[in-house]
C-alpha cells in the first residue's frame, strides 16, 4: 500500500474523528501540522452544521475545507464554494410527510442556525452538542432562512422506526440513516460524495490521491471515491461492505493511526 501519493484527506467526525465523548484528540492536531508541511488538503465532512464542525476545530478552522449537512454546503475559510439548500417545495413536501409520524423530531438545519418542532427532552439534552445554536418554533412558518436537511430524531432507533415511513423518498431526495437516533433527507446532490467529488475536480485530485474515513450510512458515496477508503471498527455494515479498509474504533483513535502511517510515509519520500 503506497500511502505516499495521498494528497487529500477527508473524515466524518461523530463516530471517526471524534470519540464517544465528541472531543478531537489532541494528538489529531498534532498530525494534521504534519499533514500541512507534506501539502495535504485536509476536508472535515459531517452531518453536523458548519457552526458545530467550527467550534470542534477551531485552531485549524481556517486551513481546512468543511463540508457541512452531509454535503448540502462547502466552505474554505469564509468563501462558499456549494450550497444547494432544500427547494421550498421540497420542504413542504417533507413536512406534510413527516407531521403525522408518531415520536419523530424534525430538526430543520440552516446555515446559521436550526429550527426545533419538538417537546422531547432526550432531543433537546443532546441538541446543544450537535446544534449548539437552534430555536424552538411553534409552526415551520417561523422558519426564515434557507433549509439544507431536515434530521429527524428518534428516541429509540431512527434506522427502525423511521427509516420505513421516509425511504420512498429516495426517488427525489437523499434519505439517510446518519446515526442511531438520527434520518436526514436533503436534495440529491446534497450529499457527502458530491461534495467530495467536486473537490477533487477543483484541485485536480484522483480517486487514487484521495483517504476518506467514515463510520455511518451518510458517508458510502464519498467512500466510494477514494481508493484508500477507511470504515471504523465501529462503523455499519453497510460502511464496512463499501470501504476497502477498515481501521480501529475512534475511541481507540482509529483514525490518527492511518494519519501515524501515512505522515510516515510521506516524510520517507
Amino acid at each position: 500500500m503506497n500511502l505516499s501519493k495521498v494528497k487529500l484527506v477527508v473524515t466524518d467526525m461523530d463516530g471517526t474523528l471524534l470519540n464517544s465523548k465528541h472531543e478531537v484528540s489532541s494528538h489529531f492536531f498534532k498530525l494534521f501540522e504534519e499533514m500541512t508541511t507534506h501539502d495535504i488538503l485536509f476536508v472535515a465532512a459531517s452531518g453536523r452544521p458548519h457552526y458545530s464542525i467550527t467550534e470542534k476545530l477551531n485552531t485549524i478552522k481556517n486551513d481546512i475545507i468543511i463540508v457541512s449537512e452531509n454535503g448540502g454546503l462547502i466552505s474554505k475559510n469564509k468563501e462558499t464554494l456549494l450550497s444547494t439548500p432544500l427547494e421550498a417545495d421540497s420542504l413542504l413536501e417533507i413536512i406534510n410527510l413527516i407531521q403525522p409520524l408518531e415520536n419523530t423530531h424534525p430538526v430543520f438545519c440552516g446555515k446559521t442556525k436550526a429550527f426545533v418542532k419538538s417537546g422531547s427532552k432526550k432531543l433537546l439534552n443532546i441538541l446543544t452538542e450537535y446544534y449548539p445554536y437552534y430555536t424552538i418554533i411553534e409552526n415551520t412558518s417561523e422558519i426564515y432562512e434557507d433549509i439544507y436537511k431536515v434530521a429527524l430524531f428518534h428516541e429509540e432507533n431512527s434506522e427502525k422506526y423511521i427509516y420505513p415511513h421516509v425511504k420512498h423518498l429516495e426517488a427525489n431526495f437523499k434519505v439517510k440513516t446518519s446515526a442511531h437516533h438520527w434520518v436526514d433527507i436533503s436534495e440529491n446532490l446534497a450529499n457527502k460524495g458530491h461534495a467530495i467529488k467536486l473537490l477533487q475536480d477543483s484541485y485536480n485530485i484522483s480517486s487514487d490521491e484521495t483517504m476518506v474515513f467514515g463510520d455511518y450510512n451518510n458517508d458510502l458515496e464519498m467512500l466510494k471515491l477514494a481508493y484508500f477508503s477507511y470504515a471504523m471498527k465501529n462503523a455499519h455494515p453497510n460502511v464496512k461492505k463499501v470501504a476497502r479498509f477498515e481501521t480501529k474504533t475512534n475511541d481507540e483513535f482509529g483514525v490518527e493511526h492511518i494519519l501515524e502511517k501515512l505522515v510516515k510515509e510521506k516524510s520517507k519520500n
